[in-house]
């Protein structure tokens, strides 16, 4: 394993390598085939960018607000705040897919909107955004899991929303996906929500 996947996340987790690789398995299953040739992009994809360094894609792009480490060489990295301002400074119809795993708990809500939007305007017809997040319902039993070392606690702390799956169902729809362009799971024992959007 490279340096750069040495680590999984920020701070420490018994559980988090496992964890990590579950997320990456179940979002490349989840990315068709026919889109590798192109660009993704991973926002939020960590200090440590375990998903983009195991998956295949032509060109690859990363949005973290933490520094790129120096041994990552072969990611395009852009350090944005999207909290703060949540812009996505590529033109229109630019990526195949976007890919957002364990983000979106972190983000404000109204930020949330404004970013599913610009995710919309920067993916091509016919791209897919992916996301995944921990199912509402599991918000206490992580943060018990975090208070024994299972999980991060640096990560779960930083959690400011849960949501479930009719509530990411109407932001793909106020961001101007259609409705009937998006499916929804669940994986990690139930956990975990993944959904995706085609645009």
């Amino acid at each position: 394993m490279s340096n750069q996947n040495s680590r999984f996340t920020r701070g420490y987790g018994l559980l988090e390598p496992l964890l990590a690789n579950w997320r990456a398995r179940t979002a490349n299953r989840l990315i068709p085939a026919h889109l590798r040739g192109g660009r993704l992009l991973d926002i939020g994809c960590g200090s440590y960018p375990y998903f983009l360094s195991h998956t295949y894609f032509q060109e690859k792009f990363a949005i973290d607000q933490h520094e790129r480490p120096a041994s990552v060489t072969d990611i395009n990295w852009y350090n944005l705040d999207l909290n703060a301002d949540p812009q996505l400074p590529f033109e229109e119809q630019y990526f195949d897919a976007v890919t957002m795993l364990a983000v979106v708990e972190h983000l404000n809500p109204s930020s949330l909107i404004q970013l599913f939007r610009e995710i919309y305007r920067t993916l091509k017809p016919g791209g897919v955004l992916i996301i995944t997040t921990p199912a509402a319902w599991s918000d206490g039993l992580l943060r018990w899991m975090a208070r024994m070392g299972l999980v991060s606690k640096e990560e779960i702390d930083e959690h400011v929303f849960t949501y479930t799956l009719p509530l990411l169902g109407w932001y793909f729809g106020t961001a101007g996906f259609a409705m009937t362009q998006v499916k929804f799971g669940y994986f990690e024992m139930n956990l975990n929500l993944w959904a995706t959007a085609e645009r």
